[in-house]
């Protein structure tokens, strides 16, 4: 390969091309999105609730709290989603002898492990 030439693979999910890292898409169950989504909702909720406290000058305290629990239920749908993309995406592209999938999925943890 050249330089200038890209990569072209093909989306596992729709067939189409992929050129870009961001053009794959992930082909997840109803169920999964629907429990993320969920999840990203409440979340979302949270996030306003404390911005709200903020505003009222609720005690430091009081606050932390709220944004450690916002916290928790970010990781908690971060472990949800990294369970379902190992036995999803990567097993896939590691039956396909793709192995550059484990540096990706390697530095993924990593970033969320800090």
């Amino acid at each position: 390969m050249t330089f200038d030439e890209k990569q072209v693979d093909t989306c596992s999910v729709c067939g189409s091309e992929v050129t870009e890292p961001g053009d794959r898409k992930s082909h997840h169950d109803d169920k999964t999105i629907k429990e993320l989504i969920t999840r990203m909702n409440r979340i979302e909720g949270q996030i306003r609730g404390i911005k709200g406290m903020i505003e009222r000058h609720v005690y430091c305290d009081d606050i932390l709290n709220q944004i450690s629990s916002a916290q928790s239920a970010l990781d908690g749908a971060s472990r949800l989603l990294l369970e379902k993309h190992m036995k999803s995406c990567i097993k896939e592209r590691l039956q396909r002898d793709d192995d550059q999938v484990v540096d990706e999925v390697l530095k993924t943890i990593f970033r969320m492990i800090r």
